[in-house]
């Protein structure tokens, strides 16, 4: 009988889970988490706080039991793991050593990133990422003092906690040390046009200036900036970003960047190691490279592919693109590739229309597309460009043409996914 395991329980373990299953029935699969909690999806958390979900829909595969008996696993909940001894397929959870084991897959995650600004997490300073954050948020919340909060991190989380404040009528600063709004997906008329409507709605921005420094009292929490005068709220929430957990990996010899490195199969530099999920860099399809793209659907496909392949059924992971799909505060935002990306301009309508479209095109390919207001499309583009940028060139199906030329994409456009010249 083999054995496998499963270091973090996300989607990635859970989706390797399921994978392991299916490829080998006998199997024995251990699973080890830091937590006491079944796998949640952290993109639901913002919609816990806002009161919009329940708690249990946090867990979109439900609780530890049923997850045990649809896959009887073998469950470490609350119980890290503190070392790998990748030579030797074993784990090392403080005093006891688990394994040898005939196959391993490091679902680490990411942990947010908190600066050193003279404060501890706790009662006025939280963060955004995991169910127990939801939980503090949602509380402080609920407790009816809070009038005022400061939310650091232009991000697709961090707008989603000021929709949230302005929903309950709270104040909020959104900053960042960037010039503008989602500077990892926006091109700037885009943003510049975002961040007009929130000011519009009340919100204030401040752009373009570090956090140096923060202060605690009873009553409230005082931000300081590099540049420009402090900000005093009630509540100071971090949505700055996350960093790979890499440090079992990396201590153990893997390769490691930003994330530790694996192969198409989710396999690491060491034989019978994989990785999945937000701690690896996997294959961006757009540019041939590997990054870390922390998506909930990325992590599924890596933990799929990192399952079946320690199981000796080899499967491939084709790659992902960064995008982002949001909507908030009566706005759209969909980005797909990388923003920075040179070549030729093509838009359709202005930044104040009802619908923007902006698309940078190199040797014939998209690099990068903006929509704003277009959510109801943004599925359809999405999933077309993924089959152009792995190798499937066909023409768009006449429907979907007809429904971006009813949303006013033009025929030049067109031309521009289909990578064809224009007519």
């Amino acid at each position: 009988m083999n054995r496998y395991a499963i270091v973090g329980f996300g989607c990635a373990g859970y989706q390797a889970l399921t994978a392991l299953r299916e490829s080998d029935m006998a199997a024995e699969i251990h699973v080890f988490s830091d937590l006491g909690e079944p796998p949640a999806n952290p993109m639901l958390t913002t919609y816990y706080a806002a009161g919009r979900l329940p708690y249990e829909a946090l867990f979109p595969f439900g609780s530890l039991e049923e997850i045990g008996l649809r896959y009887s696993p073998i469950l470490h909940m609350e119980e890290p793991v503190t070392a790998l001894d990748a030579s030797r397929r074993c784990l090392i959870c403080g005093e006891t050593t688990y394994g040898p084991f005939d196959g391993i897959l490091l679902a680490t995650g990411a942990d947010p990133v908190v600066p050193p600004l003279g404060v501890t997490v706790g009662k006025r300073v939280l963060c955004m990422r995991t169910v127990a954050d939801a939980r503090a948020l949602r509380s402080r919340l609920e407790s009816g003092d809070i009038r005022s909060v400061t939310v650091i991190g232009a991000s697709m989380v961090g707008i989603k906690i000021v929709e949230l404040c302005q929903e309950a009528g709270i104040a909020c600063t959104l900053a960042d040390m960037a010039d503008r709004i989602f500077p990892l997906a926006a091109f700037p008329d885009v943003a510049e046009e975002i961040q007009r409507r929130l000011v519009e709605k009340g919100v204030a921005l401040r752009f373009g200036s570090a956090v140096s420094g923060a202060e605690e009292t009873e009553a409230s929490v005082t931000t300081r900036f590099a540049q420009g005068e402090a900000v005093e709220s009630d509540l100071l929430v971090l949505c700055i970003g996350t960093r790979a957990r890499t440090a079992l990996a990396r201590e153990a010899g893997l390769e490691v960047g930003r994330g530790i490195v694996v192969s198409d199969s989710m396999e690491t530099s060491v034989p019978g190691i994989y990785a999945a999920g937000d701690c690896c860099e996997g294959r961006n399809i757009m540019t041939g490279g590997h990054q870390i793209i922390g998506l909930w659907a990325n992590a599924a496909y890596q933990g799929q592919t990192a399952g079946h392949c320690m199981a000796g059924d080899p499967v491939l992971f084709s790659g992902n693109i960064l995008h982002n799909i949001t909507h908030f505060m009566g706005m759209d935002f969909i980005s797909f590739g990388d923003v920075n990306a040179q070549g030729e301009v093509h838009t359709i309508g202005k930044p104040t229309d009802s619908r923007y479209i902006k698309a940078v095109v190199s040797d014939g390919e998209l690099r990068c597309v903006n929509m704003l207001d277009s959510y109801h499309i943004s599925g359809v583009v999405k999933n077309y460009m993924m089959n152009r940028f792995t190798g499937n060139h066909a023409p768009l199906p006449a429907a979907l043409r007809g429904l971006l030329a009813r949303e006013g994409f033009t025929d030049e456009f067109l031309a521009l996914f289909e990578g064809r010249d224009q007519a």
